[in-house]
Formats: C-alpha cells, structure tokens, sequence
C-alpha cells in the first residue's frame, strides 16, 4: 500500500476537547469547505481538517486509492495524538462526498478508531467509472478551470450562489487552483471505490445527511448508507445541494453535535448541546417551515415554552439512541390518538411519512389504536390523517386548524 502525503489543519477547538476530523469534497479543502460548521462546534469539540493531494497545497505523490487515502488521514491523526496535538487514539469523523467515502474505509479498515461518523453527500459508490475516468484525463489536458462552471451548477442548490457569494467564491476558487494531477488521481480513485457489498460490515453508529437539492448523491444514495449499516440514521436537509457543510453550516453543526452527545467517553450534554441537538432533530422530524414558523409565533409569554420543548422532548428523548425514529413516530401517533390531540396528530402524521413509515404502515397504527384507545379515537384519526395525507407531504398542517402550534 501506497500510503499519500496528507496535510491536516486546526479548525476550530483546543487541545483537551474531543476530537472531530472532517474530510472534504473533491475540489475543496477542508477549511474553505468546513470552517463555519467548524466555528459552531468549537466550544465542545478540537476540529481537524485534511486536505487532498493537490488541493490547499497538499503534495501530489503518485496515484492512490480511497483505502490508501483512509490510511494517510489515520497515519496523519496518529501522528497528531504521538505530539501531544490534541487527537485522540479514538476520533469522531465527518466527511463530504469523496471525503465520506473516506469514512467507509475508515470504518472498514479501522474500526477500533472511529468512534461515530457523520457521512455527508455521499456514497458507498459515487457515481461511474467511466465518467471519472473521462473527467481524469480532461483535466489533465484542460486544467481545474474548466471544471469551474459545471461544478457551480452541481455543488450548490438553486439561490445559493446569489446569497452567498463569497463563500460560493472561495469554495470555487479552491476548485480552479487544485493541482490538476491531485483531481485526476482523486477521480480514479472514485473511480475503483465501491464497498456497496460491505456496509453490513460497519458496526459504528453512522449518521447520513443528505441534500434534498443533491444531484450527484441525491437522498437515496445516503438511504442506502444509512439502512446498509447495523446502526445507521437518515437526515435530509431541505434546499441544499452537494456541499452541506457550506451551504447549512448550522444544521450541519447541530446534527453533528447531537449525534455526538451520546457517544462514549463525551462529557455530560451542557444546556446548550441539548438546544442545538434539539433543533436539529425538530427540523428534521417536523420540517423547517413548521420549525421557522413556530419559533416566529414565539413571544415572550411563550418563548421559554418553546425553550422546553426543543430542550427536553427534541433534544433529550428524540436524540435518545435507544429507538429509531420509525419506532418513535409510531409511539407518538398512538400516544396522541389515545389522548384525542388533534392538531398534534396532524403534525406527527406527516413527521411520521418524513421519518420513512409508509401510508400502509400509518394505518396499521390507527388500526391497533382502535382496538387499545377505542374505535371512537380511530375513526377521528383517521379522518385526520387522510386529509394530511390528501394535502401530499409539502401540504401546510396549519390548514388543518388555524390556531398556532408552539411546539
């Protein structure tokens, strides 16, 4: 094995926190790509970025694999812990497309390190062959330049580019000054990588975050991540592309401090952890228009309320790794059918269809309702439930009933 020379950076954090090491998309560097996700997460964790041959400076040697390039980041992260840096022997790892096809060797290869991996815009095969291959020898002869354009249209999500232009800029930036020899090789290393077979074999807890707006690896890619493990979990966040750390920097930061609050050997949740791991799990489960049009509604008579809320119910039990969210959402659809919580019914049963159950799986709950809460309970359940279901996924709950919801 051909091991690469792998060039690591602090983004954020101090020696003595946690350590979290994050990957970048091929084109990027890591602080271009992670720096604003990286700042959100400082005060709990030591944040260590790489960067790919050619990228950011970093040395092209000779060609290499995704196995290959999985060891040069454990060799850099071991090298980091034996000088007293901050790493530790076991890590938390977060990695963007080509980057998160790293955390699958990772957790294939070294499983012993990685205690949690946040795999985002990825997949366990990214894309084709031959595809990459052509890419490869293009840029050899053109340069990263030309891939400016084409890679503006599929990184980011539609609005992007116009709200923020800078971090559009400097993120394409890194793109058109990469050593063209560095992309090629990183494009056959795509090119070879492919552990579809082998998901059953990772054991780490796993969180896969999507972009809905994804064109190269779009939600299912990630489902299949996400169910192919033995402990996987899907997030999808709405109207972002290929590059979600830059494009939801804070979503991406809550998701990954949420996942992380559990994790072995990390110190109790302060009330801050348990707001941000809480928000991200209500934007997941409820959707961010509800979300956003909650926390606008909130005044100061309601607004420690809402505090609760996202604290305890989101942040400490939905967070809890004992269910999956599946299992959560069947619970809640009983619990509020048996206490007769209308508009709350409303709201779960989409959170439920987000949370992956499927209409026939809906109504199996309603049904085993009728017997244990009642037929009365049930009739109006499912009364409720078909018109959200009328309404489609992206139909408004608020129809529903017009008053306004605070939770």
């Amino acid at each position: 094995m051909t091991i690469p020379r792998i060039t690591c950076v602090e983004l954020a954090g101090h020696l003595g926190l946690p350590p979290l090491v994050v990957g970048p998309s091929l084109g990027t560097t890591s602080g271009a790509l992670w720096s604003k996700a990286a700042s959100l997460l400082g005060d709990r964790f030591h944040v260590v970025g790489w960067d790919l041959p050619g990228h950011g400076g970093a040395p092209v040697d000779g060609p290499f694999t995704v196995a290959e390039l999985a060891a040069g980041v454990l060799e850099q992260v071991t090298r980091i812990a034996a000088n007293g840096r901050g790493c530790a022997t076991r890590f938390a790892y977060a990695g963007v497309s080509l980057g998160g096809a790293v955390g699958l060797r990772l957790l294939l290869d070294a499983p012993d390190r990685v205690h949690h991996a946040t795999l985002l815009c990825t997949g366990a095969k990214i894309g084709e062959a031959p595809a990459w291959r052509e890419r490869a020898a293009a840029v050899r002869v053109s340069g990263c330049v030309a891939l400016v354009a084409g890679s503006a249209g599929r990184w980011f999500a539609p609005g992007f580019l116009d709200s923020q232009p800078d971090t559009a800029a400097e993120l394409l930036r890194g793109l058109a000054d990469a050593d063209p020899e560095g992309y090629a090789q990183a494009c056959e290393a795509l090119a070879e990588f492919d552990v579809r077979d082998r998901l059953a074999d990772i054991g780490t807890p796993v969180l896969a975050v999507a972009g809905a707006r994804d064109g190269v690896t779009p939600p299912a890619t990630l489902e299949r991540i996400a169910t192919g493990v033995k402990d996987g979990l899907l997030a999808v966040l709405d109207n972002v592309a290929h590059l979600a750390p830059a494009e939801a920097p804070k979503q991406v930061a809550d998701l990954i401090r949420g996942a992380l609050l559990s994790a072995p050997g990390m110190a109790a949740p302060t009330v801050a952890d348990l707001h941000h791991a809480g928000m991200a799990v209500r934007r997941e489960v409820l959707g961010d228009a509800h979300v956003d049009r909650a926390t606008a509604a909130a005044t100061s008579f309601t607004a420690d309320f809402q505090e609760l809320i996202t604290r305890y119910a989101w942040g400490t039990i939905w967070t809890r790794p004992g269910l999956d969210r599946r299992s959560r959402s069947m619970i809640t659809l009983t619990a509020l059918i048996a206490r007769g919580h209308h508009e709350e019914l409303a709201m779960h049963v989409r959170a439920a269809l987000r949370n992956g159950l499927t209409v026939d799986e809906i109504k199996e709950v309603i049904l085993q309702s009728a017997i244990y809460c009642g037929v009365p309970e049930a009739n109006t359940a499912f009364r409720i439930a078909q018109q959200v279901l009328t309404d489609g996924p992206a139909g408004d709950l608020d129809q529903l009933k017009r008053s306004r919801r605070q939770d």
